[in-house]
């Protein structure tokens, strides 16, 4: 589970899939276009909505290139890169001839589609391109590198990653972000580097919460409790997160669980704190309770934990030996996610129970 939810993360974090809204001009008091509605759909997940939202937007001769993008994003969220190259590249097609922000945007999620339909090289091309015409685009170094990291190439990988600390020296969740694509490609040490530096460089002004789960990616959860429980966990959500995954990591679930727990009396709106929660549950032998945890973050409204929860949704129903459940239930996230290699291992193995 654990592999499962950290795989998701990477996911997440190389595609950098930022799903905002570009507002289409309308009066005060005028319903919201299609292409609108379908952006709303989009970043509420519900894909197939989307595309139909689009369509009934070309029908009505809305402007071409945001529902073209729009239904690129859509086709990325449904894990159909094909499709998804298809109308990005027509949407890029469709500008005016001058570079503008939504070039750019643009250009950023057809990079992702490229890189996850294995199109290494027209990715890394894309990126290229943007830093060419924006060299202080400091995310773009970083996803370049994620993805030479994926081709092999660790030393242009480390390059672009120095530039993108360099350029941003305090940014303590892309150094994060780095730290754990390089442990996931089997350069942990290396990836420890820019951690100990980002501590030993801003020694004096960085907070307890940063210096906190620094120490807890360095492996040192002593430090780590001691940094973090100087804040308030019950009303700080960075604080609760990684004060309990601390505790889990020290082997202590129940007091992770009634740290995850405390804080959601004070904020249910946080997916990411069920799923935690749902995983000490699980770790403790209480099924119905870690079954709850995740059907109540699956419930949250727009949470980007959905692939994740439902994955450990179906491994709880498995513990509890419901598997008629958990194969159904697998064949509906199947088709959402249909790449997900380790999901279809295992809907193998239920169908043979």
């Amino acid at each position: 589970m654990e592999r499962q939810r950290r795989k998701c993360r990477r996911i997440a974090g190389l595609a950098a899939v930022l799903l905002c809204v570009l507002l289409a001009g309308c009066g005060k008091d005028a319903a919201p276009s299609y292409t609108k509605q379908g952006m709303d759909a989009v970043a509420a997940l519900d894909y197939e909505k989307a595309l139909t939202l689009f369509q009934t937007a070309e029908e009505n001769g809305e402007e071409k290139r945001l529902l073209y993008r729009g239904m690129g994003l859509a086709y990325l969220g449904k894990t159909d890169y094909e499709a998804a190259i298809t109308y990005l590249e027509a949407a890029l097609r469709l500008g005016s001839g001058r570079v503008e922000n939504l070039d750019f945007d643009i250009n950023y999620y057809l990079a992702t589609a490229y890189y996850k339909n294995g199109r290494m090289q027209d990715a890394v091309k894309v990126y290229d391109a943007i830093l060419g015409l924006r060299p202080e685009e400091t995310n773009a170094y970083y996803l370049r590198g994620c993805v030479k990291l994926a081709e092999g190439n660790f030393e242009a990988a480390q390059a672009d990653f120095d530039t993108a600390v360099s350029q941003d020296p305090k940014n303590y969740d892309r150094m994060i972000r780095i730290y754990m694509v390089l442990e996931e490609y089997g350069y942990k040490d290396a990836g420890q580097i820019y951690l100990q530096n980002a501590m030993k460089e801003n020694e004096k002004s960085i907070s307890d919460y940063d210096m906190g789960r620094i120490c807890y990616y360095m492996g040192d959860y002593e430090n780590a409790r001691s940094f973090l429980e100087r804040l308030k966990t019950a009303t700080d959500y960075g604080a609760a997160l990684y004060l309990g995954r601390t505790y889990e990591a020290l082997g202590d679930y129940n007091y992770a669980a009634s740290i995850y727990a405390g804080y959601t009396e004070y904020d249910q709106t946080k997916a990411e704190i069920y799923n935690q929660l749902g995983l000490c549950r699980m770790q403790l032998g209480e099924y119905q309770s870690a079954l709850d945890a995740f059907q109540t973050g699956m419930n949250i409204e727009g949470n980007d934990m959905m692939q994740t929860l439902k994955f450990n949704e179906i491994v709880t129903y498995e513990y509890m030996g419901d598997y008629k459940t958990a194969a159904a239930l697998m064949n509906s996230y199947l088709r959402s996610y249909p790449d997900d290699t380790t999901a279809k291992r295992e809907y193998e193995f239920l169908q043979t129970r």
